[in-house]
This record gives C-alpha cells, sequence and structure tokens, in this order.
C-alpha cells in the first residue's frame, strides 16, 4: 500500500481547516509566522500570490505537500485586510456600503520542487449598509478576522446582495480548484 505524503495546511485559520474538513481532505495545520507586507507596492492579484508562496515556503518540510493560501478585499485598486481595530472596520465598511468589490485569495501548493501558485477572484456586491448595522456589527468579535472586515458565512453574509464568482473564496479558501490539484498528489475529498 502506498503512503501518501501528509497535506500541511499553512494557516491558522478555523475557516480554512473547516472548509478542509468539509469536503473531507485530511490535514495537518502548521501556521506560517511570515511577516505580510509586501517588499514593494503590489497589485492585489500579485500581492495575495506572493504572500501565499511566501507563507507555503516558510514551512515547507522534503516529501510533505503544503498548501497556503492568503485573502484580501480590494476596491477601488486598494487592498483591505483584516482591521486593526473598530474604527479601522467602520471605515472599511463604509468604505464596501452600496458597492461592488473584489475578493482575491491566492494559493500555493508546494511539494519537493513542484511549487504551484494561483489566483481566484469573487466580485462581491454589497448593499447599502446603515450606520446602525454598521455600529452594531463592528461591537461584535466578527470583523476583525476577516479581510475587508467582514465574513460572508456568518453575520456579514446580511450585508452581500449577490456575488459573482465562487464563494468559498469569500470565505478564504477556493475548494474547487483547490481539490483538482490536489488529486495529482493522490488526495481526493472524501464524499461520507
Amino acid at each position: 500500500m502506498v503512503t501518501q505524503p501528509p497535506l500541511i495546511l499553512a494557516s491558522a485559520s478555523p475557516r480554512r481547516t473547516q472548509l478542509l474538513d468539509q469536503i473531507g481532505i485530511q490535514h495537518e495545520v502548521r501556521p506560517a509566522d511570515v511577516v505580510e507586507v509586501a517588499p514593494y507596492p503590489m497589485a492585489p492579484a500579485e500581492y495575495v500570490a506572493y504572500l501565499s508562496n511566501k507563507k507555503a515556503r516558510a514551512v515547507a518540510k522534503a516529501d510533505e505537500i503544503i498548501l497556503a493560501a492568503d485573502t484580501v478585499v480590494s476596491i477601488d485598486g486598494l487592498i483591505l485586510e483584516k482591521p486593526l481595530n473598530r474604527l479601522a472596520a467602520k471605515q472599511m465598511l463604509r468604505q464596501l456600503s452600496g458597492r461592488t468589490h473584489h475578493v482575491l485569495t491566492g494559493v500555493t501548493i508546494v511539494m519537493n520542487d513542484h511549487v504551484e501558485t494561483f489566483t481566484v477572484t469573487t466580485e462581491v456586491r454589497f448593499a447599502k449598509l446603515s450606520q446602525d448595522w454598521i455600529m452594531r456589527y463592528t461591537e461584535t468579535d466578527e470583523p476583525y478576522d476577516k479581510a475587508g472586515g467582514y465574513g460572508i458565512q456568518a453575520v456579514g453574509g446580511l450585508f452581500v446582495e449577490a456575488i459573482a464568482g465562487d464563494y468559498y473564496n469569500v470565505v478564504g479558501l477556493p475548494i474547487h480548484p483547490i481539490a483538482k490539484r490536489l488529486e495529482a498528489f493522490g488526495i481526493k475529498p472524501e464524499f461520507a
């Protein structure tokens, strides 16, 4: 019997772990301890690709399959990451209110000399948010560990009028393209 190499998720994100669990892909979690700063000004797609690659390489060991991802929100060419505080969260939500933005996730898969990085983009249209909703939402813990200051899979889903593209990308891990690529390594979703 051939033993497949372990899949290592280079992320501390509980949502990414939940999504891999949801599709039956066994994995270990080994968060990458990297400084998430671009070496020069980058476009959003280049930025998430760069960071996912950096995270994957930071935890890579021989004969392991590493999966790393980085997600940001982009509007008007600006990159919105996780808000640092309540003021930043309010500002982000006001900026997104009533407008369309893009959620980009860079994904890198590494095994030994094989390195593949790709980016998935989803378009999200927000409703016009009332000041009351913004105030009440930023009083919760939800905005502060999510790019753009909202979680589509939780209460922040109230803000979304429509999406075009991969829903799971907005959650933080585009599971379809990842699952297809992992099959090349013998890692397949479990259909329970």
